[in-house]
């Protein structure tokens, strides 16, 4: 049993790290064709990225809001699953979700860089959930958490491809875990729970668009 699931976790570990190479070949090549690129190709390029947006902003209904059917359910290991299929449409406009911190629903074009980002003010909750969707895990935390949780959980973080962190007021707890679809409290970060929830939801089976990139985004 602990054999199989050394194998599973040296499995998962060698596929983030495959996904971060591929993920690095991808940047230097776009460097390369950026440079190489006229400004009236990258102008052109702008110009129709906004159309789009604005177009999916325009047909989208916020169907992540408040008024979305959908409710917690608990598992036995703790962990929260949002009941209802989360929307992956991309707006311009701010979303009120109805949960907090958010794991899913409508939400930016423009993902958050969660390649092990730590972000010492609030980032914008429809960037971060961008993020969830590419398979990151979003550690949140409140000015009630203390100081050696947060320093050992940004630590964490740090060495983590597809993770993120930032403060968070506006949640249940101190400390708050939280994948597409998924989230938990823990009571610091020498809880065993944290560890699990990592290595079971960074570019877990719940990821909607694995292996997307988690650079290149929004800063």
């Amino acid at each position: 049993m602990g054999s199989a699931k050394k194998k599973e976790s040296a499995a998962r570990q060698a596929r983030i790290a495959e996904m971060r190479r591929a993920e690095q070949a991808r940047e230097r090549r776009n460097r390369i064709l950026t440079i190489g690129a006229s400004v009236a190709v990258v102008a052109a390029l702008v110009v129709g990225a906004v159309v789009l947006v604005q177009s999916q902003d325009d047909d989208s209904s916020t169907a992540s809001d408040s008024k979305t059917p959908g409710h917690w359910t608990t598992g036995k290991d703790g962990v929260k699953t949002w009941s209802a299929k989360l929307s992956q449409t991309h707006v311009t406009k701010s979303v009120k979700y109805p949960m907090s911190p958010p794991v899913g629903g409508d939400h930016n074009a423009v993902w958050l860089n969660c390649n092990g980002n730590v972000y010492t003010e609030a980032v914008q909750n429809e960037n971060a959930v961008h993020s969830l969707e590419h398979g990151a895990v979003w550690v949140t935390y409140t000015s009630k958490a203390k100081k050696a949780d947060v320093d050992a959980l940004a630590a964490k973080v740090k060495k983590t491809p597809y993770s993120l962190m930032s403060p968070y007021e506006d949640q249940e707890a101190p400390i708050v875990l939280s994948a597409w679809g998924h989230q938990r409290t823990v009571t610091g970060a020498s809880d065993p729970n944290v560890a699990k929830f990592f290595e079971k939801y960074v570019q877990g089976e719940q990821t909607p668009e694995p292996g997307a990139s988690c650079t290149g985004g929004k800063m």
